[in-house]
C-alpha cells in the first residue's frame, strides 16, 4: 500500500480508528514523495502548547517552523481568561493560602472522576511552581502581584491572572520569544495531510495561503520534518457536526467560547493515520457564560471571580442550586437541569465583593455594565424585580448564604468560603444571567511520558509524531479543572519540543 497515493484513499475513506483497528496498513505516503522543503521540527497550531513546544525545540537546536490555519496566531490561547494554576507561588504565600503538590493532583483526579492518566496528572501537578517561573523569567509575563482565585472543583485558591486579563498575555511573550529565537510563524497554512510512511510520520500536506473555512484555498505544498512533526491544534468545540456525533446533546443551539478556527479537521486526520485517540465524548461546557454576548465574552469573569467566589448563584425561584466552586460539569449540569424546569439562572454579588474582580480585572465590570451584560441595582429587592428573581424568596436566600459566610462552613452545599469574603449586605446589587458554552474538549491523542502519539493498533510510539494541549486526551479525565489548561499546554508542550528536538 506504499504504491498508494495517500490523497486517493482519504477521498476514498475517512477511516476512524475502529475501522484501523482491523486494517492490514495504514495511508502511508509513496516511497518517492518530493518535498518542496524541509525542516527538523514542524509545529501544528500556534497556542500556548504549540509555541512553547516550538521554543523548547529551537532552543535545543532544532530548526523549527510554526504552521497556523487562522489568519492570526494564538488560536483559542490568545482569548483565554489568562488564569493559571500556579501551586507554590508568591501570591498564594501572601495570602497565607496553605497548598502541595500533592493537593493539586488529588484535585484535578477527583474533578476527572480517575479517569485521568495518573502520571501525567502528577507530572503536571509537580510542574505547577517551575512553569510558573518559566513564564516570569523567562518570557517576561507579568501576573498580578498581590491576587490569588480560586476556580470550581480547587480546594483552595491557587490561580495567578495576567496583568492584562488574557491570555494574550502569555501568548504574545511566546511570539516575541519565537522571534527573538528566529522561529518562523507562519499562518493561513492549513495542514490537509500528516504524511506517514514506514517508518513513521515524514511531514505533512499544507495548503499556504488558506482562507478559512474554504477547503480548496491555497496552494498545495509538502513539507519534511527530519526529527518530528508536533501536534498542538487544540480542541472541536466549535464544530458543531462533529462534537454532535461526540455528545448528542451539544448542538447548535449551543454557543462555544471557542474561535471558529476550533475544528475538526485534524482530529479526523490522525485517525486516519491511526493514532490512538481516548474520551473524545467528554466534552466540557463552561457554566459561566453569558447569553447577552456571542463567544467567550467577559461576562464570565463576573459570574466566576465576583459571584461564584464571593456571591452566589441562584435559580429564578430565588434559591441556589449548586455548589459555586464546584467542577464546571457539576454546575453546568445543574444550570441545565434548572433550564429544563423552565428556571433562569443567576449570578449575584454585591459591592463589597466585587473588589477582587476589580483587582484582578481592572475596568472590566464597568465595560459589562455599558454593555448590559451585567446589571446594577441599589436594592436587592430592586435586582429581584429587574432580573425577574422571586424576591421575598432571593432575600431568604441572602439571608442563610450570609450566615455561611460568617460561619466559614457551607453544609448543604459543602462550598469552600474565601477567607477575605464577607456577607452579602450592603448594596449596589450586580446580576449576570448564566449560559453554559461548548468549552473544552478532554479527550484527544494518546501520549506517552515523553509526548509522543501512539499507534491504535500496537500502542506503541508513531515515530516522529508528539502531541500536546488539548489536541491530548487522559489528563484531564471527565471534568477539566479551570486554570489547569494554561498548564497542561505549556507543561507539555515544552516537553514535546525538547523530545522531538532530541530524536
Amino acid at each position: 500500500m506504499t504504491d498508494l497515493s495517500r490523497r486517493h484513499l482519504i477521498q476514498g475513506s475517512l477511516a476512524g480508528a475502529a475501522t484501523l483497528v482491523g486494517s492490514a496498513a495504514f495511508a502511508a505516503a509513496p516511497k518517492t514523495q518530493k518535498w518542496d522543503e524541509t525542516v527538523d521540527v514542524i509545529v501544528i497550531g500556534s497556542g500556548f502548547a504549540g509555541l512553547a513546544a516550538a521554543i523548547e525545540a529551537k532552543k535545543a537546536g532544532a530548526n523549527v517552523i510554526v504552521l497556523e490555519k487562522m489568519a492570526t496566531f494564538g488560536g483559542n490561547s490568545i482569548i483565554n481568561g489568562g488564569i493559571l494554576t500556579a501551586t507554590g507561588c508568591p501570591q498564594q504565600k501572601l495570602h497565607k493560602i496553605e497548598d502541595s503538590v500533592d493537593l493539586l493532583e488529588k484535585d484535578i483526579l477527583t474533578a476527572g472522576n480517575y479517569m485521568n492518566y495518573s502520571e501525567k496528572v502528577r507530572y503536571l501537578a509537580e510542574h505547577a511552581l517551575s512553569n510558573y517561573e518559566w513564564t516570569v523569567k523567562e518570557l517576561g509575563v507579568q501576573y498580578l502581584p498581590d491576587a490569588i482565585g480560586q476556580e470550581g472543583g480547587h480546594s483552595v485558591p491557587r490561580y495567578v491572572t495576567t496583568t492584562n486579563g488574557s491570555g494574550s498575555g502569555i501568548v504574545t511573550k511566546e511570539l516575541d520569544k519565537c522571534k527573538e529565537l528566529g522561529i518562523p510563524l507562519r499562518n493561513r497554512v492549513f495542514v490537509e495531510h500528516i504524511i506517514r510512511g514506514e517508518n513513521g510520520v515524514e511531514g505533512v500536506q499544507v495548503r499556504e495561503g488558506y482562507r478559512f473555512p474554504k477547503a480548496e484555498s491555497g496552494k498545495v505544498k509538502f513539507i519534511r520534518a527530519t526529527k518530528g512533526v508536533i501536534l498542538c491544534y487544540g480542541g472541536f468545540s466549535a464544530d458543531v457536526k462533529f462534537r454532535m456525533f461526540q455528545d448528542p446533546k451539544l448542538n447548535g443551539t449551543l454557543d462555544t467560547t471557542n474561535q471558529p478556527g476550533a475544528t475538526s479537521e485534524l482530529w479526523r486526520e490522525t485517525s486516519a493515520i491511526g493514532a490512538l485517540q481516548v474520551q473524545n465524548d467528554w466534552i466540557q461546557c463552561g457554566p459561566w457564560g453569558c447569553p447577552r454576548e456571542k463567544g467567550m465574552g467577559i461576562g464570565w469573569q463576573f459570574n466566576q471571580t465576583a459571584a461564584a467566589e464571593y456571591g452566589l448563584w441562584v435559580n429564578a425561584d430565588g434559591k441556589r442550586f449548586v455548589n459555586e466552586l464546584a467542577n464546571r460539569k457539576v454546575r453546568a449540569d445543574a444550570i441545565m437541569v434548572e433550564q429544563a424546569k423552565g428556571l433562569k439562572c443567576f449570578a449575584i454579588c454585591n459591592e463589597p465583593n466585587v473588589q477582587p474582580l476589580k483587582k484582578q480585572r481592572p475596568g472590566f465590570l464597568e465595560k459589562m455594565l455599558e454593555r448590559k451584560i451585567v446589571e446594577k441595582y441599589d436594592t436587592l429587592e430592586a435586582l429581584a424585580k429587574g432580573a425577574g428573581i422571586k424576591a421575598d424568596a432571593l432575600a431568604k436566600q441572602v439571608e442563610a448564604f450570609n450566615g455561611v459566610v460568617k460561619a466559614k462552613s457551607d453544609p448543604e452545599w459543602s462550598r469552600y468560603i474565601n477567607n477575605d469574603q464577607v456577607p452579602l449586605v450592603e448594596g449596589p446589587w450586580y446580576v449576570c444571567e448564566l449560559q453554559p458554552k461548548v468549552h473544552h474538549c478532554m479527550g484527544g491523542l494518546v501520549t506517552d511520558n515523553e509526548c509522543r502519539v501512539l499507534d491504535v493498533r500496537t500502542y506503541e510510539p508513531i515515530a516522529g509524531l508528539y502531541a500536546a494541549g488539548e489536541a491530548t486526551g487522559g489528563v484531564h479525565g471527565a471534568v477539566r479543572l479551570g486554570s489547569v489548561a494554561i498548564l497542561d499546554c505549556l507543561v507539555f508542550g515544552r516537553l514535546a519540543g525538547q523530545k522531538a528536538a532530541a530524536r
